[in-house]
């Protein structure tokens, strides 16, 4: 078996996590103990991706649940599924993070980190063939920035063949609950540029639209907003959990979907997403799941995918469907849209199919593009980041925590870095091309060596005539 070992860390980390526990016990024919009532044997043929068997055939959740404060944590224990997870399992300081980043990496969280990895080693010995970890954490508070972090290096530092895949809510201007997120952000998103194989970027301002716009609630709550994340979480992995007819696992995923090592920040998207009511005026079919998909407005990201291109894209379908009928309509929506996909990776769009639908649908889609139109977040974090560094705003919080300020200077380097980056492979076509038309006319054009020999050639002329300078004076 392929396992995953689940790290939930911080308050929105904890309530997401546990929303994910529910939506894919219930997949897996799970009462809220863990007991199976199913009825299907596919249910339980890759239960062990994220269950552990216990004695009485109780299945026990592969999750850790961390937090610098005990109070999410009483919250999922008397929660409906509480009773699911080993109470082991639970790791909690007693002082919290108190939104401060330094607290969550470098003070309270690393006592507690120790406890943290133990735990993990626990359950990555027991697994046969452990494919990797995921992390779900927010960027804006103390503990899941911070201390989710510190726990990515550190599991990086002993398992560096394994994938590291993190849920990562982005603050956003609109939603935003901390004055300081800018900080915890950044700080963070320098430590992820590292240290993670995949990061889904989760943005409560698009979920939120999502809410208003395509579902129609007009007061949706954050359990609502879960629900979306984790509808997105199961579909990323669907083809682990069920049998299908074209497998993608994480590993697969990071293959295709990561061009280079540092563009690694996804935009994820769901299918169908309709309000309650008009449900039945809508058929589900392949073509109207891939329409949606890839609407703007039903990506999880607040940014615009039409503003930037896609490198890669990776979809996942699910229910009784043809394959041939999917590849079709993916490489008409390529052709269709060809201008919003680069042009030097062809056949950038992976699909992967599994038979077995969520509960309650007929057919869903999980859609995720690494899209460069993603920088506008990183780009819109970094100058509210700026704006307070320039005048040393708080940063007397942090300082006081034992952090250097050229941590922050380094940080803020990075994270433009990166936005310049993604702008420049957005770009790349044109001066790729026009490059290529100006040695056509030149004449044959050089190969690598050549022009390598030539620069050496020209660079010994140069060395060799100052040397005869300094002997004439």
């Amino acid at each position: 078996m392929r396992e995953i070992v689940h790290l939930q860390i911080g308050q929105c980390g904890n309530q997401i996590g546990s929303k994910f526990w529910e939506v894919i016990s219930e997949e897996h024919g799970l009462n809220a103990t863990g007991i199976y009532e199913g009825d299907s044997n596919l249910q339980l043929e890759r239960v062990n991706v994220y269950f552990n068997e216990a004695h009485g055939g109780k299945y026990v959740p592969r999750a850790l649940l961390v937090d610098l404060e005990p109070g999410t944590m009483d919250s999922v224990r008397g929660s409906r599924i509480g009773a699911l997870f080993r109470p082991d399992n639970f790791i909690h300081g007693n002082s919290g993070a108190g939104n401060n980043w330094a607290k969550g990496h470098y003070t309270e969280g690393a006592e507690l980190v120790e406890q943290v990895i133990d735990r993990v080693r626990n359950e990555s010995e027991s697994c046969d063939c452990l494919q990797g970890f995921q992390l779900v954490h927010s960027l804006g508070g103390g503990t899941g920035s911070g201390m989710g972090t510190l726990i990515i290096n550190k599991i990086r530092e002993e398992y560096p063949d394994r994938i590291m895949n993190t849920f990562s809510v982005m603050p956003s201007p609109k939603v935003s609950d901390t004055v300081v997120e800018p900080y915890n952000a950044t700080l963070s998103v320098h430590q992820l540029l590292e240290n993670t194989d995949e990061t889904f970027c989760i943005d409560n301002e698009a979920l939120y639209d999502i809410c208003f716009r395509t579902l129609k609630l007009t007061t949706p709550t954050y359990g609502d907003l879960n629900h979306l994340v984790c509808m997105t979480m199961s579909g990323v992995t669907t083809s682990l959990r069920f049998p299908g007819q074209l497998n993608a696992d994480l590993r697969k995923l990071a293959v295709n979907m990561v061009p280079f090592p540092r563009l690694h920040f996804f935009m994820p998207g769901f299918a169908p997403l309709t309000p309650r009511g008009s449900q039945q005026y809508r058929a589900l079919t392949v073509p109207e799941l891939t329409q949606q998909i890839f609407d703007a407005r039903n990506m999880m990201t607040a940014c615009d995918p039409r503003r930037g291109r896609y490198l890669t894209v990776a979809a996942i379908f699910r229910g009784r469907m043809s394959t041939k009928q999917v590849e079709e309509q993916m490489l008409a929506m390529q052709q269709k849209n060809s201008n919003y996909f680069v042009d030097w990776i062809p056949h950038n769009v992976k699909v992967a199919v599994c038979d077995i639908p969520p509960r309650g649908l007929k057919m869903s889609s999980t859609f995720i593009g690494n899209n460069t139109a993603i920088q506008e977040i990183f780009r819109r974090v970094g100058e509210q980041f700026s704006l307070m560094f320039k005048r040393k705003a708080f940063l007397h919080w942090y300082t006081g925590e034992g952090m250097d300020e050229m941590e922050f200077t380094e940080a803020e380097s990075n994270l433009n870095d990166l936005v310049s980056e993604y702008q420049q492979y957005q770009d790349a076509t044109a001066d790729l091309d026009w490059e290529v038309e100006e040695e056509e006319v030149e004449g044959p054009a050089l190969s690598a060596t050549a022009m390598v020999q030539s620069q050496m050639e020209v660079k010994l002329e140069t060395v060799t005539e100052m040397s005869k300078d300094a002997v004439d004076e």
